[in-house]
């Protein structure tokens, strides 16, 4: 547990003056509470006496109470402001952590889980801060003034009552631990539970489609149940506890009670300094009560920071190597000799021997079934893929010799998934550079054919397209992410069949464009469709990983092979379906 929390102070510690500040005002505060008990003994025994003059303890006990009040608002003000600083850059942190992660690791932590660390248990962190560090300053100081006092009005009664707190110490170490592993149980189950809702959320479509409803909430009950079982579990030893703690603070207050009444009775000690005296051992004693508490939101955020720092300690798999060298700009020229690749953890390659050049301002087509290899090639080309070095070249520099902010900011990439934020037309188009003119949007959405469709909108431009694109078509989302990509200008752009959803008439009128647009720059774009290929300078047929062909239309249909035959079935009509067969017959996979 102590391990985790350290690891938290060089965050905390960006804050340590207004935490000692804070630290600084409780301690007075403190003071201010410890004079009371002494002011209150006094006016009793004056009292006792028959005495009148009380001005002193009433007015000191009016002014402690009040100055007391004050402080400890300004204190809790000035620890909680640090809580939430330290929540504030810990979710940056988080965040921008996130942003440099590859697939493997988003293999590895599911969606809900990253956001139950990103929320809850950095909450948790926060709140140990706020509260926390008011918990332990009111712990030891407490004891040291209370303990103090006590020495001060009887030495011999406050050693008697001394022996129960080391047992209660005891019992609260061990009972910690287990309080721990508890805890660590609550946040993974509330994990798990985070994880099955988003992707019940994402997939609702499909569940509603398939009429899984009752399945998915039986699922769903069996993560709750699960949560609620080690939540009980957690609240049963906490209860615990806080049940028996009280047991050993009992017996010191029954000490003071016996002893320190015969002392009174004896006259060895006035009823003031017994009261007084009595005060300080609820002093001592009560910070132990309220110390399962305490302990228990040590070891929550001791696991949250654990959770916390296994994302932090997990490294990108894509860094910029060191010392890079490439210019800074791109022609947009490409070779790759023999690039073979296989995921983490597979067995076969997912490329195997790719050679292949692209010349400045050339149009490539690749074509291959699914899970031929296409889009691990073209992550290649961007690094969003771990590539291999030496293997591919741009402009004659290894592609690993380009910081990665730079070659991404030069290729524009349009994936399969067209995926939309829940914002404005606007801002989806612009999503790169949201300061782009209005004309340069509207040309961008021209070249995608989007023109006609954004008119036609209530609010045009700012017409919010909800979340993930929800009120547009199949058709219109994939045409926005192709003006997203179009407006960039970039010396490479890259489609992943994103014409998939868009009608063959309107594919032709981007294509179009497209040709008249990029003369000058390199265009590499999958299709399945024959007559998207034709118009390219040069066609590449993947399988299994590999080139089974490559060369222009018309070189392609000289000789038999698989485009030749695409070329015929799709002529006369077939689908998408008549596709990956022919390509399965050809290559005898």
């Amino acid at each position: 547990m102590i391990r985790d929390l350290l690891r938290l102070i060089p965050h905390v510690s960006k804050y340590r003056g207004r935490l000692i500040w804070g630290v600084s005002l409780f301690l007075i505060a403190r003071l201010f509470e410890a004079s009371i008990p002494v002011l209150l003994g006094i006016g009793i025994d004056r009292l006792s006496q028959g005495r009148i003059d009380l001005a002193f303890p009433i007015f000191g006990i009016v002014f402690a109470v009040a100055s007391r009040f004050m402080i400890v608002s300004w204190a809790r003000i000035a620890v909680r402001r640090v809580g939430f600083l330290v929540q504030h850059d810990l979710r940056e942190k988080f965040y921008a952590h996130l942003q440099l992660m590859g697939p493997t690791f988003y293999g590895k932590f599911a969606v809900g889980d990253l956001m139950t660390r990103a929320i809850a248990d950095i909450q948790l962190i926060r709140r140990l801060i706020n509260m926390g560090t008011i918990s332990v300053v009111i712990f030891v100081f407490a004891n040291l003034v209370g303990l103090a006092c006590m020495l001060y009005y009887s030495p011999l009664l406050t050693l008697l009552i001394i022996p129960p707190l080391p047992f209660l110490f005891l019992y609260t170490w061990r009972t910690s631990i287990t309080l721990g592993e508890a805890s660590r149980h609550v946040q993974e189950r509330m994990s798990d539970m985070s994880a099955h809702v988003q992707e019940n959320i994402t997939g609702v479509r499909t569940i509603q489609a398939m009429v899984q409803e009752e399945n998915e909430i039986q699922r769903f009950d069996q993560h709750n149940l699960k949560y609620s079982e080690a939540f009980y579990a957690h609240a049963r030893l906490h209860s615990r506890m806080q049940a028996i703690m009280p047991c050993f603070t009992a017996i010191s207050i029954v000490i003071v009670l016996g002893y320190g009444g015969h002392l009174v009775l004896s006259e060895q000690m006035s009823v003031g300094d017994y009261t007084a005296f009595f005060t300080f051992v609820h002093m001592v004693v009560q910070p132990f009560r309220v110390a399962g508490i305490t302990i228990s939101l040590l070891q929550r955020a001791a696991v949250a920071s654990r959770r916390l720092f296994e994302i932090f300690d997990t490294s990108p798999e894509i860094k910029d190597e060191p010392n890079n060298y490439a210019p800074k700009e791109i022609s947009g020229q490409m070779k790759i000799n023999n690039l073979s690749f296989k995921y983490p953890g597979s067995d076969k390659h997912a490329l195997e021997n790719i050679s292949l050049e692209i010349e400045t301002g050339q149009t490539i087509t690749i074509m291959g079934r699914i899970g031929s290899g296409k889009t691990t090639f073209l992550k290649q080309l961007l690094r969003l893929l771990d590539t291999p070095k030496n293997q591919v070249f741009i402009d004659g520099f290894d592609i690993r010799d380009y910081p990665l902010k730079q070659l991404r900011a030069q290729v524009a990439f349009v994936p399969q998934d067209a995926f939309l934020f829940g914002e404005s037309m606007r801002s989806n188009i612009t999503y790169d550079e949201p300061r782009r003119v209005r004309e340069k949007i509207w040309e961008a959405a021209s070249y995608a054919v989007l023109d006609e469709t954004i008119d036609h909108m209530a609010k045009k431009l700012d017409t919010v397209v909800g979340e993930r694109g929800v009120t547009l078509s199949g058709g219109q989302k994939q045409r926005t992410t192709v003006a997203r990509g179009l407006i960039r200008h970039a010396p490479v752009l890259i489609l992943d069949d994103c014409f998939a959803s868009i009608d063959t008439e309107t594919e032709e009128l981007i294509l179009q464009e497209l040709q008249q647009l990029r003369a000058d720059r390199t265009t590499i774009l999958v299709s399945h469709r024959v007559s998207t290929a034709k118009h390219s300078d040069r066609i590449v047929i993947f399988d299994s990983g590999e080139i089974i062909e490559q060369g222009t239309h018309q070189e392609l249909l000289a000789h038999s092979g698989t485009y030749r035959e695409l070329e015929r079935i799709q002529h006369t009509g077939a689908n998408q379906e008549d596709y990956h067969s022919i390509l399965q017959q050809q290559t005898g996979s």
